[in-house]
């Protein structure tokens, strides 16, 4: 069983998970983590937990879902995974931190591209890759039909979805993205997003404004 353990870094307050379980084997996906004190309180959980991280994953590689890559990558020597639509982000990632104001460390490329349809194992269980299309163009999100979880990154969020005026975006992508590879779920999935707190698809289907 897939435990997710939830914190919320840097300025734009954005979420980053961990995903591990019985095994101790641990994903951590989008790490934001920016401050000397928001790496310790990462580290920190991992040490505590006796987990043993095997990978990053980013849900699309913008400046505040990537801010601990290098940092995770360098402690723990990390095989790093993303979509290859969205390399073009990664490489220039460090320009775009400095646009809001700080430093970036470049990110490690990644050495998994990830595909729609991939399976990810996280511990003794599996990740479906979803493409997702939109709010950046390697935007992916991560299903887990067993225990009815879906990490959507920042296409969709509580009663909102991602915005699609950065480089790469598209509206109308990013709708038939949620409503093809999201909406479709069935309703009782949790959804945890990319900033705010967790819904669920039914929850969505029945109030997100966007998705009328």
């Amino acid at each position: 069983m897939i435990k997710v353990k939830h914190f919320v870094f840097n300025p734009f307050h954005e979420n980053t998970y961990l995903l591990y379980d019985k095994t101790g084997s641990c994903i951590i996906v989008d790490p934001g983590c920016q401050s000397d004190e928001e790496r310790g309180e990462i580290t920190g959980f991992i040490e505590e937990k006796g987990l043993k991280p095997s990978k990053i994953v980013n849900t699309h590689c913008h400046v505040d879902h990537l801010l601990g890559n290098a940092f995770l990558n360098e402690k723990y020597d990390l095989e790093a995974a993303a979509h290859g639509d969205d390399l073009f982000l990664l490489e220039n990632a460090a320009e775009h931190a400095l646009m809001f104001g700080f430093e970036l460390e470049k990110p490690p490329l990644p050495q998994l591209i990830l595909k729609d349809n991939d399976q990810l194992s996280a511990g003794d269980s599996k990740l479906k890759v979803l493409h997702v299309p939109g709010h950046s163009p390697g935007s992916i999100a991560l299903y887990s039909e067993e225990q009815k979880f879906v990490l959507t990154g920042d296409l969709i969020f509580a009663g909102g979805i991602g915005r699609t005026d950065l480089p790469g975006g598209d509206y109308n992508t990013l709708i038939r993205s949620v409503k093809e590879k999201i909406l479709t779920l069935p309703e009782d999935v949790r959804i945890f997003p990319g900033h705010g707190g967790e819904t669920t698809v039914g929850r969505e289907k029945a109030q997100n404004p966007f998705l009328m």
